[in-house]
């Protein structure tokens, strides 16, 4: 999974570079941008509750559907599908949850890579200022150069 697209929830010059065409078009359109600037990231995480929601909602829909059109009229077996069927849905409930585990975790090592770099750059960025005294500041010494 890339994070290197062009237009992603975060300030880049293209996501930034929208939301001022969609100011001069048409107003709504850069506050939508905007929007999407400062809450996409948590997107994922909205689809994910509305997509389960109603597959709760529909769910008990084809089961009724599904009872009223499929019977067989050998109860034993109607019986035993309808358990495999249960069965299997508490399987795809286990796998969603592992999913949402698996996004959190991902979620996390990305913030813990982006807080490395940061430290990184900022331990580089300490190092690389010059001190007073290399500087010529006051208490700086003669200097060489002449």
């Amino acid at each position: 999974m890339s994070t290197t697209a062009l237009i992603r929830p975060a300030w880049t010059p293209a996501t930034i570079a929208l939301m001022v065409i969609g100011f001069m078009v048409f107003w709504p359109l850069g506050l939508a941008m905007l929007a999407y600037i400062i809450w996409g990231d948590r997107l994922d995480g909205f689809k994910r509750d509305v997509n389960r929601a109603t597959d709760g909602i529909f769910a008990g829909c084809r089961k009724a559907s599904y009872r009223a059109h499929s019977g067989t009229g050998n109860v034993a077996f109607d019986d035993w599908r309808e358990k495999e069927l249960e069965r299997l849905a508490e399987e795809r409930r286990k796998l969603d949850e592992t999913l949402t585990e698996f996004d959190d975790y991902m979620r996390e090592l990305r913030r813990a890579k982006d807080q490395e770099e940061f430290d990184r750059f900022m331990a580089n960025r300490n190092r690389s200022k010059p001190t007073a005294s290399a500087r010529g500041g006051p208490d700086a010494g003669p200097s060489d150069e002449a």
